[in-house]
């Protein structure tokens, strides 16, 4: 018994066993660990998964609502009925269109009428004009209902032309076809026969003379597409001059004892003959010849531009003088049968409000200004002071 005291083999035995117990421990309290964080992980993950199933189903509502709102819009559906009329100019582009549409309460998702817009080439389509739409029109039916009878659109070129005061209707065409906004052919044959059936101051029963226009294309800056439709071009002037003639200047002409064509001619005649000063000196003369004449003038005109119009020779000769022609204001009393040319607003205005004078002639002095005369024998005194 005291050797086993001192002998190390029951000790090793014995802490062999502790030891062994004690690891076997260990391992349990770690596996009961381990086991809660997995147990905790599962959990976690569990509640992710659940987290974006709802955020999914959230999405696909939010998704489907916008979807079905912005169908809603693309296709006309549910929508109110309403009209409007949208004017689209040439200083428009896509966004300035998309705008017209969202205020007239026509679509209601600009960013979405703009995307289908650069889809469908809108602004290959869309051009200048005044169109009338509608709730009822999806987005590709709106685009179809502004494309332009004058051929142009959004893109395309464009040219701008200064029309002068005074020009007459051949040299309206011949520098409309100079600028490339029409052919020659297409815009003579426009003026001649094209109905302009929204002017009712155009003569559409008698076609066949470009004369018919005289007076009524209102000479301005305008904006044209290249290449585009002749009648279109010309009823921009026309467009213009039915502008000009407001309900004011329309009284005036009323009020005048005249009709509008007569009121043109003289205002034409006026045109031609001013120095851009004394529209109202001439007015004037125009009336106390055709309302009161005297001896001398017999109710003669005796304008020497109605006899270029008719002639086409900027000097007048003998000849000319003598030619057989309505516009031979040297022959013939009164006014001639058309306008001379397309008078601006301030020789309109004169033929309404002449000056209130006693001249009956008038002689281009050396300054380049008009010299007024009550009778011949004054006239005719001027006329040998000028020599």
């Amino acid at each position: 018994m005291s050797e086993d005291r001192f002998s190390t083999t029951g000790w090793d035995r014995e802490e062999v066993r502790r030891r062994a117990e004690s690891s076997q421990a260990e391992r349990r309290t770690s596996e009961s660990g381990n086991g809660g964080r997995k147990r905790r992980r599962r959990r976690s993950h569990a509640a992710s998964v659940l987290l974006y199933l709802v955020f999914v189903v959230a999405a696909s509502f939010v998704v489907a609502g916008v979807g079905w709102l912005l169908a809603n819009d693309l296709c006309a559906l549910n929508k109110d009925y309403k009209e409007a009329t949208i004017e689209v100019t040439q200083d428009d582009d896509m966004g300035s269109v998309t705008k017209k549409l969202k205020d007239a309460g026509l679509i209601e998702y600009k960013w979405f009428f703009r995307l289908f817009c650069a889809v469908a080439d809108a602004e290959e389509k869309i051009g200048e004009g005044t169109y009338t739409l509608n709730t009822d029109m999806d987005y590709r039916a709106l685009i179809t209902g502004m494309v332009s009878s004058s051929g142009g659109s959004m893109s395309a070129d464009t040219v701008r032309v200064t029309i002068p005061e005074g020009y007459s209707v051949q040299q309206i065409i011949d520098l409309l076809a100079e600028k490339g906004v029409s052919d020659k052919e297409e815009l003579e044959d426009a003026a001649k026969n094209h109905v302009y059936e929204d002017y009712d101051f155009v003569d559409n029963e008698n076609l066949g003379e470009i004369s018919r226009l005289e007076g009524y294309l209102f000479p301005n800056t305008y904006d044209f597409y290249i290449g585009e439709d002749a009648a279109n071009a010309l009823g921009r002037l026309l467009k213009e001059f039915n502008r000009q003639m407001d309900t004011e200047m329309m009284e005036l002409v009323e009020n005048s004892g005249r009709s509008l064509e007569e009121i043109l001619t003289i205002a034409s005649l006026i045109e031609k003959e001013t120095d851009g000063s004394d529209r109202q000196n001439i007015a004037s003369v125009i009336y106390n010849r055709l309302e009161n004449p005297s001896k001398e003038t017999a109710g003669l005109l005796q304008i020497d531009a109605a006899l270029v119009y008719a002639t086409g020779h900027n000097e007048l000769t003998e000849e000319d003088l003598n030619l057989d022609s309505p516009y031979n204001l040297y022959k013939n009393k009164g006014l001639p049968p058309t306008p001379i040319c397309n008078p601006g607003i301030e020789s309109i205005k004169a033929a309404l409000m002449p000056a209130q004078t006693d001249y009956y002639y008038y002689v281009l002095g050396k300054d380049g200004k008009h010299i007024f005369s009550k009778t011949y024998a004054e006239h005719q005194q001027v006329i040998a002071g000028l020599k």
